[in-house]
């Protein structure tokens, strides 16, 4: 009963019914999303997926955010290419339970659905079916976690689908039959192997999660039949994608029931795999420290960190070739943090990446994974040339965790670094603006104003 129930839900959710912090949540969540899809929009995994495709669109309706010359394109396609510029630097958020990039999917397929309608889409519509469409994608992630990631799918968009599905089945007020159906069109076309991390084909997944999750909503709005079991029946999704799965209690326990999981979201103050974040903060508290006691990172004889053993696994590679394998390096996490005190899209831009004096430090680190470290924790030691006693840093909880959480400053601060040099200030701030008050938005169509 699982994918009825999850239907039942969504089609009974109404925005009164919403706690104001989800209602918040959701909000920060779009507003993360707008600043990490324009950041993305000029990125060669966007550019060329839209070059590729360019004489296959049709008729323009919805807005390519960041987009040179504010291109429209039509709304199968503005999902794809939207969430892949929304991924591509990795700078997306994070449901901490599962790993998943929720907003990715659901907001590229609503917000180019919600353009295409010959109707308004309020701000308190949109965050509903935001809210609907990333709760029923994290609770059916948390039915199959870790098992479903730990095979080898890349659980962002294997479960992003069913999230765009259900939240665009919302916005087009489809009925309990019609959403089932939806979330079973969803459901079988599964997308994403972890192989592909490190390649432009990761960030193509969010893309495709949404268009795929677009078209479910759009056929079962016509009368396209699925399985009304898709989720829980023997071969359904929970069954064929893990061996292991929590289905019905993770269904039993959306929103008031449970709790409300986007809730739980996390926003990445790095552009990198999470799991990279405690030692670039560790490092970027070592760089200052650095600084301060006039020590260049010339002076740097070993650093040593200690891990979560997933670390490793996830971001083992030692010598990365270019920006997106760098991503998957805590290594070069490392480097940046001692080299530049920071860690942005610049810091992970090919060139860096490949510069001799990055090259030279992260040869000059070793990592070791400890079990006994969360996932958001690591020590610190790094030996300088001339000091008996090396600098030591325990990050117990990274910036940007649910502990330490990025707060609104440090989000506009990250939208306005990434929005600048694409939109320019004056826009920037102007978008800024806009987003931020989403819920008091009459028509979200209105985006195309200022992006």
């Amino acid at each position: 009963m699982a994918t009825q129930v999850l239907a039942n839900w969504a089609v009974g959710l109404k925005y009164a019914s919403i706690p104001q912090e989800v209602t918040q949540a959701a909000v920060r969540s779009f507003y993360n999303w707008v600043g990490c899809t324009v950041g993305g929009s000029a990125h060669p995994a966007t550019t060329i997926a839209r070059t590729a495709l360019a004489r296959f669109s049709g008729p323009p309706t919805s807005r390519l955010l960041g987009s040179d010359g504010s291109v429209d394109v039509d709304a199968m396609h503005a999902a794809l290419f939207n969430g892949i510029a929304s991924h591509v630097h990795d700078y997306d958020d994070t449901h901490l339970d599962t790993i998943i990039h929720p907003t990715g999917p659901v907001a590229a397929a609503l917000l180019a659905m919600a353009e295409a309608r010959d109707q308004p889409c309020s701000g308190p519509d949109f965050i509903t079916a935001l809210v609907a469409g990333i709760e029923a994608e994290c609770k059916v992630g948390k039915a199959v976690w870790p098992d479903h990631y730990d095979v080898g799918w890349h659980i962002t968009s294997t479960t992003g689908s069913i999230g765009a599905a259900v939240a665009v089945s919302k916005l087009l007020s489809l009925n309990a039959s019609q959403t089932a159906h939806a979330i079973g069109v969803a459901a079988t076309q599964v997308t994403g192997l972890r192989e592909m991390f490190g390649s432009h084909t990761k960030s193509f997944h969010p893309g495709r999660a949404a268009q795929n999750g677009l078209l479910a909503a759009l056929l079962a709005a016509e009368g396209y039949t699925s399985s009304e079991q898709a989720l829980e029946a023997k071969r359904g999704w929970a069954n064929v994608a893990s061996t292991i799965n929590n289905l019905d209690a993770e269904i039993a326990s959306l929103g008031p029931a449970g709790r409300w999981e986007i809730a739980q979201n996390a926003f990445k103050p790095f552009p990198c795999g999470i799991v990279v974040h405690p030692i670039i903060d560790g490092c970027v508290g070592i760089h200052a420290e650095m600084k301060k006691q006039g020590i260049a990172a010339a002076q740097i004889e070993e650093v040593h960190a200690d891990v979560h053993p997933l670390v490793l696994e996830l971001t083992g590679k030692k010598t990365p070739k270019d920006g997106l394998e760098a991503k998957f390096s805590v290594y070069h996490g490392a480097t940046i943090g001692l080299l530049f005190g920071k860690g942005t899209p610049a810091q992970y831009e090919d060139a860096v990446v490949n510069d001799a004096s990055v090259v030279a430090l992260r040869s000059l680190i070793k990592a070791t994974a400890d079990p006994s470290l969360r996932a958001d924790e690591c020590r610190l030691t790094v030996k300088v040339k001339g000091q008996s006693a090396p600098i030591v840093k325990h990050v117990d909880h990274a910036v940007g965790s649910l502990e330490v959480p990025m707060t609104d400053a440090l989000l506009t601060e990250k939208f306005v670094d990434q929005c600048i040099p694409v939109l320019g200030e004056k826009r920037t701030e102007t978008a800024s603006a806009w987003c931020w008050g989403l819920e008091k938005q009459a028509d979200v169509r209105r985006i195309k104003d200022v992006l």
